[in-house]
C-alpha cells in the first residue's frame, strides 16, 4: 500500500531543513519512502494507491504527548482552583480509588481519541491505577485505536496506596511479558514511580536498575510544587534532583516530569546525566505550581519534551494548544520575547518526544522513518494569512484544525473523522460510565 501526501507545506523537523513551503511525502507500508519539494512527480501521482491532497495544510511528524493520565478524562473541571496537594487529596485520589476496569476503558478511549483528534500519534501514559485490569484496559484501548502508546506503570511504596517492592516487580514482569513491544512495537511498557516523596531510596535504586536491565525508561514526577520540595528536605535534606543524583540513578533513561522547582545546580546535574525533562506548562499554571526554567535547561543541553498532563489539570488533551502555552510561559518567565521561538516548541513534540518513546525512527519526516504523520489545516480564518508555517502552528492552531492523522501508515483520522471507532458510541458509553463513577466516589460537580 502506497500513500502520496502532496501539495502541502512539509515540516520535516530535520536539522537545518525544517520547512519545505510546497512538497510531498510518499509512504510505502508503515514507512516513509521519500520526501520531496515542489509538485509531486506525475509518476508518483499515477502509481500511488491513495492520494491525500494537503493543499493549504501543514504536513508534519505526528506529535508525541509525553505525559498524561488517561483516567483523568473523567475528572475535567472537578479540581478547579486548588493547589496540587489539596487537588490530589480531595478530588483525584478519591475518584481514582472508585474506578472499575470498564470505566478505565472508556476514560482511556476518550483521552486517546482526543489525542488523535489533536494530531498526536504517540502517547506516554503515566498510569496511576495499579490493579492489573486497569493497566490492561488502557493498553487494550490503545491497541484498538492503533496509535503508539507507552504505559509508564505508576508505583509508590510509601504512604497511602503503597505497594510492596515484590508486588510491584511481579506486576511489571507480567506487563513486560504480556504487552511490551506488541502490535509491531507500538505498545511498550516503562517504570513510572509517581513522585519522589512517595518512593523509598531502596525501591528507586532497585527499579531503575531493573528498568535498565529490560532497556526501559523510568518516568517520574519531580519538583512540581514547593510543598513537595519541603517534604523531601524534611525527609533527607535533599531536593528532588539532588536526591536522584545521590541515589546514582540519573541518566539518559530518566524522564523527569515537571521540574518546576529546580535550582541551577540541579539543572547542571540533569545536563551532566543526559536526563530528559517533560514540560507540562498548562498543568503548572492550572495548579499555580510555578514556571519551569525551560530556556535555562535547553541552554544547558537538557532535552525537553512536552506533555498535556491529565485532563483534570489541563481540561483537554490539546497538544497544539499546549505548544502556545509553553512558548508564552517561557517568554513571560524570563521577561524575554526571544526565550523560545516556534521551532523550539515544535521540536519538543517531535524530535524530543521521540526520545520519550524510545524510538529513533519517529519525530521527523525522513526516508526510512515510521509513517507517523499529522496534517493540520491552515486554511482557517484564525490562521490567515500564513507567512510562516511554524508560527501558524504554534501561535494560531489548535486541536480542531487537525485534518488527518496516520500511524504506521494507517489512517486514524481522515478529513477530521475518526476511522477506527464509532465516536458517537464512545461519547454515549463514556458519559454513562463517568456518571456511575462519580456517584460511587461520592464526588459532585
Amino acid at each position: 500500500m502506497t500513500i502520496l501526501i502532496h501539495n502541502g507545506a512539509v515540516l520535516t523537523m530535520q536539522p537545518g531543513a525544517e520547512v519545505i513551503p510546497l512538497g510531498w511525502v510518499l509512504i510505502a507500508g508503515d514507512r516513509i519512502e521519500d520526501v520531496g519539494a515542489g509538485a509531486a512527480p506525475e509518476r508518483l501521482l499515477s502509481q500511488a494507491d491513495q492520494l491525500i491532497d494537503a493543499t493549504h495544510m501543514a504536513i508534519m511528524p505526528g506529535m508525541v504527548n509525553a505525559h498524561t493520565h488517561l483516567s483523568q478524562s473523567f475528572m475535567r473541571g472537578l479540581g478547579d482552583d486548588k493547589p496540587l496537594l489539596q487537588w490530589l487529596k480531595e478530588v483525584m485520589w478519591p475518584i481514582q480509588g472508585a474506578f472499575t476496569a470498564e470505566e478505565m476503558h472508556w476514560a482511556s478511549m476518550v483521552g486517546l481519541l482526543e489525542n488523535v483528534r489533536c494530531g498526536v500519534t504517540s502517547v506516554n501514559q503515566h498510569h496511576k491505577l495499579p490493579a492489573p485490569e486497569m493497566s490492561d484496559a488502557a493498553l487494550a484501548a490503545a491497541e484498538q485505536i492503533g496509535l503508539r502508546f507507552q504505559l509508564a506503570r505508576g508505583w509508590v511504596d510509601r504512604g497511602a496506596s503503597a505497594e510492596t517492592a515484590d508486588d510491584i516487580l511481579h506486576e511489571m514482569m507480567r506487563l513486560h511479558e504480556r504487552w511490551h513491544d506488541q502490535q509491531d512495537g507500538r505498545l511498550t511498557i516503562s517504570f513510572g514511580p509517581m513522585a519522589a516523596w512517595r518512593c523509598s531510596d531502596e525501591s528507586m535504586r532497585r527499579f531503575v536498575a531493573q528498568a535498565r536491565q529490560w532497556e526501559m525508561p523510568t518516568h517520574i514526577h519531580v519538583a512540581e510544587s514547593q510543598d513537595e520540595i519541603e517534604m523531601m528536605l524534611e525527609r533527607n535534606g535533599l531536593r528532588h534532583i539532588e536526591w536522584l543524583d545521590h541515589l546514582g540513578v540519573l541518566g539518559p533513561d530518566l524522564q523527569l516530569v515537571h521540574c518546576v522547582q529546580v535550582t541551577a545546580a540541579e539543572i547542571d546535574m540533569m545536563a551532566d546525566s543526559g536526563a530528559l525533562v517533560v514540560h507540562c506548562p498548562t498543568s503548572n499554571m492550572y495548579l499555580a505550581s510555578g514556571i519551569a526554567p525551560i530556556p535555562e535547561m535547553v541552554q544547558q543541553g537538557v532535552p525537553v519534551a512536552l506533555g498535556t498532563d491529565g485532563s483534570a489539570s489541563h481540561n483537554s488533551q490539546d497538544l497544539l494548544e499546549t505548544l502556545k502555552m509553553a512558548i508564552l510561559l517561557a517568554k513571560v518567565g524570563r521577561g524575554d520575547p526571544t526565550a523560545m521561538v516556534p521551532i523550539d516548541a515544535l521540536h519538543m513534540v517531535t524530535t524530543a518526544g521521540a526520545q520519550v518513546m524510545g524510538r529513533q525512527d519517529i519525530g521527523q519526516l525522513k526516508t526510512g522513518f515510521k509513517a507517523d504523520i499529522t496534517l493540520v489545516n491552515l486554511n482557517r480564518l484564525h490562521t490567515m494569512p500564513v507567512h510562516q508555517v511554524q508560527s501558524a502552528l504554534v501561535y494560531n492552531c489548535n486541536g480542531p484544525d487537525v485534518d488527518t492523522v496516520l500511524v504506521d501508515g494507517q489512517v486514524l483520522l481522515s478529513g477530521g473523522k475518526l476511522t477506527m471507532v464509532d465516536e458517537a458510541e464512545v461519547l454515549a458509553r463514556s458519559r454513562e460510565a463517568a456518571s456511575r463513577l462519580l456517584e460511587r466516589a461520592g464526588v459532585t460537580a
